[in-house]
């Protein structure tokens, strides 16, 4: 299976994690008392981001892209010795 590459040009924008996730004590579920680990925003650049954080007061940074180097396949080149 491949995956495509479609809507995936968007920015996104995640706030790190500042409390640790513990086990629920009757459920032995994770929880956690941070609910903005739950936040994702996304925007159409980079720019966009960047004023948005400002605007917040909050420090941002960009991670570089990962490039997916994708080969394409056969379904015959699974039976391949």
């Amino acid at each position: 299976m491949q995956s495509g590459l479609a809507k995936t040009k968007k920015w996104v924008m995640e706030p790190d994690i500042c409390a640790p996730s513990l086990p629920e004590h009757l459920m032995g579920w994770q929880s956690c008392d941070d609910t903005f680990k739950q936040v994702r925003l996304y925007f159409p650049s980079e720019q966009e981001a960047l004023k948005f954080a400002q605007s917040k007061g909050w420090h941002a940074t960009v991670q570089a892209e990962k490039i997916k180097a994708v080969k394409p396949r056969n379904y015959t080149d699974n039976f391949k010795a």
